[in-house]
């Protein structure tokens, strides 16, 4: 299983202006060998089983249902909504939903990793933003209580998320 690291947000990205804006923007990195497309992973992102609770459980409480034929379409470029998400942003190598409550994103990128025919591979990333809130009294800008109480169980979480992903392509 390959090794899950917390990584810089690449320079260029659908996500760095978040960075740059003032949000909270995280990036977590694995390598897989061998070619893995955009599609492959976005798809195996979002029908792990670990996906699928979030999932099962946006569709109670948020009334979002979605399936896993749904995370096929959106992979492919044939759909623009996915459960509780719109495609923000998208391109051959990276997709950027944002929730719609418009405070989250979610981040999916592949880039090819061609040093060596031994080492070569692809660099699958994955990343979230949370953009604060501005306090209409003070103007101050803050991601909340909540989010910082959160974040620990964040970090984890995503690293499980980007985890189960790899081996689902890795099973595949």
């Amino acid at each position: 299983m390959p090794v899950i690291k917390r990584a810089p947000i690449p320079q260029g990205s659908f996500l760095e202006r978040y960075q740059d804006e003032g949000s909270y923007a995280d990036c977590y990195v694995a390598k897989l060998p061998g070619h893995v497309s955009q599609a492959d992973f976005v798809t195996a992102f979002y029908t792990t089983g670990l996906f699928r609770l979030e999932r099962r459980i946006l569709s109670v409480f948020a009334r979002r249902p979605s399936s896993d034929d749904e995370a096929a379409e959106l992979a492919r470029g044939e759909r623009d909504s996915f459960a509780a998400w719109q495609v923000e942003q998208r391109s051959d190598n990276e997709l950027l939903l944002c929730d719609f409550s418009g405070r989250t994103r979610s981040w999916l990128m592949t880039e090819p990793v061609d040093a060596g025919a031994a080492s070569s591979g692809t660099l699958l990333r994955f990343g979230s933003a949370v953009v604060p809130r501005t306090d209409p009294a003070s103007g101050e800008r803050s991601l909340g209580p909540v989010f910082g109480a959160l974040l620990g169980f964040h970090k984890m979480y995503s690293r499980l998320l980007l985890r189960a992903a790899c081996a689902r392509l890795r099973t595949d």
